[in-house]
């Protein structure tokens, strides 16, 4: 229960609303009790008495306790339901958001498939738990215990057959509700492997459509789902048994309070108004004791999600601002790498003792073949991950005693890939200032050479571009984005350069764009382009994540290293002559 703790703290600002909801069904179950006394009356009021002024009175009074039952059960459970969805709500958004904060290795180790199942599945099953149970729980235990007490005041010899069959319940209950719990985890591991299958195949659609691959994908996921399928039938065995146990032998104690009640009555040891309350009570008491079984296993099965859910929640963010940050009141932009080394895995290091530094406003160009360690470069930079010896210094302070926010506000990223967000253009270029004017939008979607073409789209700014921006070009799209990085402002400014798979006229475009956007800023580029690398200021020359060259174009051509070598063999490309 202390793991179901975890998630009643979401109802701490809710707790007036729950307090008077608390009355209500505190008044809601002392009417329930009430009832079956006044049906006593009734019943001897007719058998015993044959008074029918009493009789009217009676029932008169049970319309009356009935209606206000029902107005009191409405709003109960309007504002526990309320308060249950309220915070699910909230507990949702605090998942988003602790899963924004987690640094890359975490999603490097995990498929968003399974993060994806864990925030609807499992959570959905703690929505249950949270709107049901907590409920259940206090109105079963105010009827059963205030139950228990009148038929123990009405006939303590009857009670006595009731109170026997509870240790054995109780104690199958336990048994069952473990069973259960472990199943559950498993169909949501399940689950969440199946969700892994279709998020793949729905981002990957046209690799899948491609290669024709439609029918290997669906045996993909019909495989992971069937599995899902044969963990829920063992589940359901399970569940199925418990029903007609607690039917039956709910009728096997009726049957029993009905002989020994019925010899009493035929003794004239009680009337049969109290038999019959009895009785109404015996009813009222069984549902209480079904329901905590009922809802032990429920409570197992939230417990799973629970564990699931929190075993992400627990995880601390690798990559944060430490307790006491350096505050840096002017950035000019020196940026260096000082005998860094970094691996993703520690028995395989990608940089081994990097170091170079780069001026304000410098453009420095990172080339190597493949694999030398250049994107790596760039992510430590912006602080996706940390080295693991070394450091990387920005203005002369390590750049992980700096506030994270402040530093990255400081930096703007122009992927090769640029993916969009499935919005309108207007909110994908103010991604990179949420607050700037209409006037500063347009301003940097001029400077980026994209306000024309957006003009003449459907809708203009306000035009939906698709899931990662599938309805434009590639060219389109990295206007939009160059536009969002002007938008910001950086200080720095890091490109991963994306004009190689472009036309002539697209490229002309961005590159114009790029021109303005690396004017007065210290911009670091990994250079597909030989034009790109003869105007650098600086280029750095990595292989085997060594720096093994540091110089201009000119230098390095004289020394007739790797980077010549990589010129001569055209590894770094010549640029199409335009049309």
């Amino acid at each position: 229960m202390r793991d179901f703790a975890k998630v009643l703290k979401y109802a701490r600002p809710y707790k007036k609303s729950l307090l008077f909801a608390f009355l209500c069904l505190l008044l809601t179950s002392i009417i329930n009790l009430v009832l079956p006394l006044i049906v006593r009356n009734m019943i001897n009021a007719v058998i015993v008495l044959k008074d029918s002024g009493v009789l009217n009175t009676l029932t008169r009074d049970l319309v009356l306790i009935i209606l206000f039952q029902a107005a009191f059960a409405v709003t109960h459970n309007y504002i526990f339901g309320f308060v249950g969805h309220r915070m699910t709500t909230d507990f949702r958004i605090e998942f988003f958001a602790h899963i924004q904060s987690l640094s890359l290795r975490f999603f490097n180790n995990r498929r968003v498939g399974e993060i994806l199942s864990r925030m609807s599945n499992d959570i959905s099953v703690i929505q249950n738990a949270l709107v049901t149970i907590p409920v259940a729980v206090l109105r079963q235990t105010i009827t059963l215990l205030g139950g228990l007490a009148i038929i123990f005041y009405l006939n303590w010899k009857l009670t006595g057959l009731i109170l026997l069959v509870l240790p054995p319940l109780m104690l199958f209950a336990r048994i069952f509700g473990k069973r259960l719990r472990g199943f559950s985890e498993k169909v949501q591991d399940k689950l969440a492997k199946a969700s892994v299958v279709l998020e793949e195949g729905i981002s990957s659609i046209k690799i899948v459509k491609s290669y024709t691959c439609e029918a290997h994908e669906k045996k993909r996921f019909e495989k992971e789902i069937e599995t899902a399928f044969e963990e829920s039938v063992r589940k359901i065995k399970i569940s199925s048994f418990f029903g007609p146990f607690i039917l039956g032998l709910t009728f096997l104690i009726s049957a029993l309070l009905v002989w020994y009640g019925g010899n009493q009555v035929m003794q004239g040891a009680t009337t049969p108004g109290e038999l019959a309350a009895f009785f109404l009570y015996a009813l009222i008491i069984a549902g209480p004791i079904g329901t905590f079984v009922r809802l032990y296993t429920q409570i197992q099965e939230a417990l799973g999600a629970v564990r699931r859910v929190y075993e992400i929640l627990d995880t601390e963010p690798l990559i944060k601002s430490p307790k006491n940050p350096t505050a840096l009141a002017r950035i000019e932009g020196k940026i260096e790498y000082e005998n860094v080394g970094f691996g993703y895995r520690e028995e395989s290091p990608v940089l081994k003792n990097v170091s170079f530094e780069i001026l304000p406003g410098e453009t420095a160009a990172l080339v190597g073949p493949t694999g030398a360690g250049k994107s790596t470069v760039i992510q430590l930079l912006h602080r996706f991950f940390d080295p693991d010896q070394g450091c990387v210094k920005l203005d002369g302070h390590d750049i992980r005693q700096l506030d994270l926010k402040n530093f990255l506000e400081q930096i703007a990223l122009v992927p090769q890939e640029t993916i969009l967000f499935g919005g309108s253009v207007r909110e994908n270029i103010l991604y990179g200032k949420l607050d700037a004017t209409e006037d500063e939008m347009i301003s940097a979607s001029k400077s980026a050479n994209a306000h024309e073409f957006i003009q003449q789209l459907e809708n203009g700014y306000d035009t939906k571009v698709g899931e990662k921006g599938v309805k434009l070009s590639g060219g389109e799209r990295q206007r939009i984005a160059i536009a969002r990085a002007l938008l910001k402002d950086p200080k720095i400014l890091v490109l991963d350069e994306a004009t190689s798979a472009l036309d002539n006229r697209s490229e002309s475009l961005i590159q114009e764009a790029l021109d303005r956007l690396m004017e007065n800023r210290t911009t670091v580029i990994i250079a597909h382009r030989l034009s790109t690398v003869r105007n650098a200021d600086k280029i750095i020359v990595l292989d085997k994540g060594c720096v093994t060259e540091v110089g201009g174009h000119d230098e390095l051509m004289e020394n007739q290293s790797l980077y010549f070598e990589l010129y001569t063999l055209k590894m770094i490309e010549t640029p199409p002559v335009e049309a």
